[in-house]
């Protein structure tokens, strides 16, 4: 079941266009969804913008497992202990060796499904 799931997250999603930086500071601007009249236009933009905040999510946390499983490896002279990822993450010691394992797991290519 953890695969379609997988598989499902891979698929591109719409494009994030980034907005101009006079824009950026307008509060009530959010990727021009403002100015979209049309409900339906409205519902579906926003709709492929979640999607592509959710995809580049997943995608973050993974590099941010992979950063940290290479830290913490071992074969580095200079590696670092979990309290240390924790600390440069914001991250629970915890949560940090979590993080260590998921990327470990990445690596060799048999990462778990992360729910």
């Amino acid at each position: 079941m953890a695969e379609p799931e997988r598989t499902r997250r891979r698929q591109r999603p719409a494009p994030l266009l980034f907005e101009p930086s006079a824009a950026a500071t307008d509060p009530e601007h959010f990727f021009d969804l403002e100015s979209i009249e049309d409900p339906r236009e409205l519902l579906t933009r926003a709709t492929e913008l979640t999607l592509a905040f959710r995809a580049a999510q997943d995608r973050a946390v993974e590099f941010q497992a992979l950063a940290a499983a290479q830290l913490a490896d071992p074969r580095r002279f200079d590696r670092l202990p979990p309290q240390a990822i924790a600390a440069l993450a914001e991250w629970t010691e915890d949560y940090a060796r979590k993080m260590i394992e998921f990327g470990e797991d990445l690596q060799r290519g048999t990462s778990p499904d992360p729910a």
